[in-house]
């Protein structure tokens, strides 16, 4: 302790505990790849604080805009299977390989892109061209809209794929009207701060008279 001049296992019971500052959050390189007139939004937090994400627009988006190539590791098998994103591989020197994101700082924003449920969802087309992977959009996405991606009837056969679009099954519940002006779902338990994202939550320094 610099007050009493003394070293102290633990904190100082003279002076008090020492003023923990964190380290500022830096976002993956999935996230900062993300084009301005696009914004990822939370749909979901499963167990263990995982986030399922969706990619919406935040202006219209032209039909025939292209987005890519996207960034993923070569790979003769998948380490990270989401079956609410395309499975992806591409041909290198007569190989076939995965396009393999096991975490968001080896790829792209593209990775977080959810698949297309039927022909009404679908805003985007994913093909193979010069051993990379695009997506291009099929019609124009108004603002508030989530961009969302099926196979491309050539890249549908390569991949050994349905080159129709997956029909909605009955039992399955559509997600519910995404709110065009989110929701601050992250709240606090101590001061009952609320926060747009679960990463300023984390990074908040809350100062409670009970506890810190």
């Amino acid at each position: 302790c610099e007050d009493c001049g003394k070293s102290l296992i633990g904190e100082c019971k003279l002076h008090g505990p020492l003023i923990r500052a964190k380290d500022r959050v830096i976002p993956s390189r999935a996230r900062l790849t993300l084009p301005h007139y696009l914004t990822l939004r939370v749909l979901e937090l499963r167990a263990g604080n995982q986030q399922i994400l969706g990619v919406f627009a935040k202006k219209v988006i032209q039909k025939r805009t292209q987005f890519g190539p996207y960034v993923g590791q070569l790979s003769t098998k998948l380490t990270r299977y989401d079956e609410s994103r395309l499975v992806l591989q591409v041909l290198k020197d007569g190989g076939k390989y995965f396009l393999d994101t096991p975490n968001e700082d080896c790829g792209n924003w593209m990775m977080f892109v959810r698949l297309a449920r039927n022909q009404e969802e679908q805003t985007l087309v994913a093909y193979q061209h010069c051993g990379e992977v695009y997506f291009t959009t099929v019609k124009p996405i108004e603002p508030h809209t989530e961009l969302k991606v099926w196979y491309a009837a050539d890249y549908a056969k390569f991949m050994e794929a349905s080159a129709v679009f997956i029909k909605e099954e009955s039992d399955i519940c559509p997600l519910p009207p995404v709110a065009k002006e989110p929701v601050d779902p992250w709240i606090c338990s101590s001061c009952r701060s609320t926060f747009a994202t679960f990463a300023l939550l984390e990074s908040h320094q809350c100062l409670h008279k009970d506890r810190v």
